[in-house]
């Protein structure tokens, strides 16, 4: 970290103007739009597809469907007024995080507000992402269990000992610097997404060519036969805030900008990341989403993967669950990142002279070279993976957790702060066209997460009637 600093203070008073640096006095960056869409498609297709086929099921074959493509062209839509935002308005200075944009185009108190969403959202994610790295890695040894020992054993695990197991590993990762050390781990990660959601859409379409047909209907779910009336209701807004979840990567779109060289412009290649990386997921939401439900019916599982609707063969179940729990070892870096990058400057702006803080140590690891150390670095995220980690043992409800991170976080960070940004860049006068139809998404989009807020919140509490912490058990 100190030699970070010192390297761009030199840079920047010698005026040396050589390959090493970009013009902000930062190491140059060099991402392209593969390595921004591989950060992207790492960050958005995770653990939310996982919940689709239980949306879907929840909405049925008209509005599950229909809901997914809608927020995929709101999401696509703002990413792209995102992106404009990533240099200042009047220095044209780089905005190195997402509360820097918010901060630079509208100040205030819209820039607090941001960064509580922002990093509450993140923490939320981490969390998240804990609870499904844990349910995966039960999954494997769960899926044996029933080979072996027929269908109807009980084959119970607890999901503590795999929360520990996930976190020990992301404290070792989280020694990575920076997002600009992270793209080979995010196109792992990547290919990891697509591998599990392949297998997963592999399975649907051999239990449905099985020719054993699960019920399904235009409107999911049947009042008076798979729920009541109220639980339509709650499951039906709680599967909003799922679709939702499944596509909350805004969080961290500035940081994955902030990597991308600067010829072409940011602008243009952000926007061309997003397109791809918005449109390759969505493809793979329609399609684990509408096959999952056509193989299972209204009788989906909230995890199509976890949940054991497949059984056999018990070995690609496990893989299947393997590249889960890789893919979100990367995609849980990814979102710590922002967290990491802004309590480490904070500190380092507040205590400039504490060699705790600053000061870098040159350490030799066997097969891995000379990496740089830092005390503080090493104590402080160590510390923020253990206390996710605790959290996640503590309520870890796939479905309603996922359902309240997306209501959360998709309204004021996907499409609130986007459109204000854009709507004061632009100028555009009150109660224009542009303005009116704009405003009317805010306010639709609000509404949507209120309740599907709601609607996560009230299957939290009625999880947590029935459960006991750190009892966790799959």
């Amino acid at each position: 970290m100190a030699i970070g600093l010192q390297e761009r203070t030199l840079s920047i008073e010698t005026g040396i103007a050589n390959s090493k640096f970009d013009e902000d006095g930062r190491v140059k960056r060099t991402g392209t739009w593969v390595t921004a869409s591989a950060h992207i498609i790492t960050a958005v297709i995770g653990s939310g597809v996982l919940s689709l086929a239980w949306a879907i099921a929840q909405l049925g074959w008209i509005t599950g469907p229909a809901a997914i493509f809608i927020f995929s062209i709101i999401t696509w839509f703002t990413s792209t007024l995102l992106a404009d935002c990533y240099r200042s308005p009047t220095s044209g200075s780089r905005n190195y995080t997402y509360i820097d944009v918010v901060k630079a185009n509208l100040g205030g108190i819209k820039y607090k507000f941001c960064g509580l969403a922002q990093y509450g959202n993140l923490v939320g994610i981490t969390v998240g992402y804990t609870i499904t790295a844990s349910v995966s890695m039960a999954a494997v040894i769960r899926s044996d269990c029933f080979h072996k020992k027929g269908h109807n054993a009980g084959c119970h695990t607890s999901n503590n000992k795999y929360m520990i197991s996930f976190a020990i590993t992301e404290i070792i990762l989280s020694q990575i610097p920076n997002f600009h050390e992270l793209s080979c781990l995010s196109i792992i990660a990547a290919v990891m997404s697509f591998a599990y959601s392949l297998i997963g859409l592999a399975l649907s379409i051999a239990k449905i060519a099985g020719g054993n047909h699960a019920r399904t209907s235009l409107t999911g779910v049947s009042i008076g036969v798979d729920v009541t009336s109220t639980e339509k209701i709650w499951n039906s807004l709680q599967a909003i805030g799922d679709i939702a979840f499944a596509y909350s990567f805004a969080v961290v779109l500035v940081e994955i900008q902030d990597t991308l060289k600067s010829s072409p412009p940011e602008t243009q290649v952000m926007k061309k990341a997003s397109f791809v990386g918005v449109s390759v997921t969505t493809v793979f939401y329609m399609l684990c989403g509408t096959l999952g439900y056509a193989a299972f019916g209204n009788n989906a599982p909230g995890n199509f993967l976890t949940g054991f609707g497949f059984y056999e063969p018990f070995w690609l179940v496990a893989i299947a669950n393997v590249c889960i729990v890789v893919h979100l070892v990367g995609a849980y870096q990814v979102f710590c990142q922002p967290i990491y990058n802004t309590v480490e400057k904070w500190c380092c702006q507040r205590w400039p002279e504490s060699e705790f803080i600053t000061k870098g140590y040159s350490v030799t690891i066997p097969l891995c070279g000379v990496h740089n150390i830092n005390i503080f670095r090493l104590v402080w995220r160590t510390v923020y993976v253990t206390v996710t980690a605790v959290i996640a043992m503590i309520f870890p409800f796939f479905n309603s957790v996922l359902g309240l991170l997306g209501a959360a976080s998709f309204w004021p960070l996907t499409v609130y702060f986007p459109i204000e940004m854009y709507i004061s860049r632009e100028t555009i006068g009150h109660f224009s066209f542009t303005w009116l139809w704009l405003k009317l998404l805010t306010l639709v989009c609000l509404i949507i997460s209120l309740l599907a807020a709601a609607a996560s919140i009230q299957g939290l509490i009625k999880d947590l009637h029935s459960f006991k912490p750190f009892s966790s058990v799959s």
